[in-house]
């Protein structure tokens, strides 16, 4: 395959301490066991990374790791999601300095939103003035506005734009992006895991699960099936990753169930950043059960196969 990103990229989580600064010595033994469990790149500072509540100091510092860390053995996807197209390309500029070379990039958020064309603005000046790779993230829970497919289309046309992380759920506007840059130098990443196979099997070049550090080697597997073509073995790894998806609903927060499975790995603790809901004592042993139950099933999985 050519294209550089591609596979599973997970949006990593940001470990932190007491005072919610990056636990530099967890995240570096986490990332460390993301490539070591075959995970093809690292989105850090993404919304499981809780870039928006860390500091711009602990946002950058938490860049610097993953990129230093990472190095040339799998590209490094960096959130600089911001309010203004000047604090996003301010935040390119960081980027830069900290040798990172793609620019995870939202629509503005908080402001209201007038049109698809702001958007379409919004990239079209970023491009003129970063060095690095940007990638188009779609994902209207946190943005308040669904890109459609004319305006990213028309994104992906400027310099440096080189592929879309989408994580809007509209399966039908994925599968036209997919047609539409099916046989072009463009990466295609389902934000969605719902869809990761389906995807999958229509051409999608990866997908982007938040709870792969705890599965490394089904989430490889599972990518590996759907490539492939066999649709009756994506099917049935698609049966184990709607198991794992479960385990982020398992609390009223999705980001403290992630923290809790990916702390069970003894890398990093389960801190969440104030003031978000913290997972309960009864939700961990759930977690703790489910997580046993899947590896229980990959194995019975691959023993048929």
């Amino acid at each position: 395959m050519n294209k550089k990103y591609y596979g599973i990229i997970p949006p990593i989580i940001t470990p932190v301490d007491e005072r919610e600064n990056v636990d530099e010595e967890g995240f570096r033994k986490l990332i460390d066991h993301c490539m070591d469990g075959g995970l093809h790149g690292i989105f850090v500072a993404g919304s499981n990374g809780e870039c928006m509540a860390l500091t711009q100091k602990e946002r950058d510092n938490a860049i610097r790791i993953a990129v230093e860390q990472c190095g040339d053995r799998v590209p490094v996807m960096a959130g600089v999601m911001d309010t203004s197209t000047r604090r996003v390309i301010e935040n390119i500029k960081k980027l830069e300095q900290l040798g990172g070379t793609c620019a995870v990039v939202t629509s503005i958020f908080y402001a209201r939103h007038t049109s698809q064309d702001e958007t379409v603005r919004h990239f079209e000046q970023i491009s003129r003035e970063t060095n690095v790779d940007v990638m188009i993230y779609n994902i209207p829970m946190f943005t308040n506005l669904k890109l459609t497919v004319n305006a990213m289309q028309e994104i992906a046309k400027f310099d440096r734009v080189v592929g879309i992380e989408d994580s809007s759920g509209d399966f039908a506007a994925f599968q036209q992006l997919m047609t539409h840059f099916a046989g072009k130098d463009f990466a295609m990443l389902q934000g969605t895991t719902a869809y990761a196979m389906v995807s999958m099997l229509l051409g999608s070049d990866g997908f982007v699960p938040s709870i792969a550090p705890v599965f490394p080697e089904l989430f490889v597997e599972a990518f590996e099936a759907g490539r492939s073509g066999d649709i009756g073995l994506a099917m049935k790894y698609d049966v184990l990753l709607r198991e794992t998806s479960k385990i982020l609903g398992m609390t009223k927060n999705a980001t403290s169930a992630n923290k809790f499975a990916i702390s069970t790995l003894g890398y990093t603790d389960k801190r969440v950043i104030a003031p978000q809901d913290s997972i309960l004592p009864e939700e961990e042993k759930k977690i703790i059960a489910k997580i046993a139950e899947v590896h229980e099933m990959h194995a019975a999985l691959k023993a048929s196969l």
